[in-house]
């Protein structure tokens, strides 16, 4: 998860995260169309974000095809922020039952 997290720490990663989730299955060209970045520095950003299994690759034909992986995020999302809602779900919850015991 160490992984995951450094990967999303660079706006420029979530920047190609947020295009993949626009249009997925795109090649390097065109992710890099309209980037202020050289194809290179696109190259090692979708690198970092594939070892970080955030961005699956398939080839098809003479091209290679991005993918965004959204497991990963997921993950993050029942460990790290879940936690955080059940507090507040259960406080609406008591506060509901109080409105309701409250009006009869």
């Amino acid at each position: 998860m160490d992984e995951v997290f450094k990967a999303l720490a660079d706006a420029s990663r979530r920047s190609l995260l947020d295009r993949l989730h626009a249009r997925n299955g795109q090649t390097l060209n065109e992710l890099c169309d309209g980037l202020a970045m050289t194809r290179q520095a696109v190259t090692k950003h979708l690198a970092i974000l594939e070892a970080a299994n955030l961005v699956a690759t398939i080839k098809h034909g003479r091209e290679k095809l991005h993918y965004i992986n959204p497991v990963p995020i997921h993950e993050i999302g029942e460990r790290w922020i879940k936690k955080f809602e059940r507090g507040k779900l259960a406080a609406l919850s008591e506060l509901k039952r109080q409105l309701e015991t409250r009006d009869e």
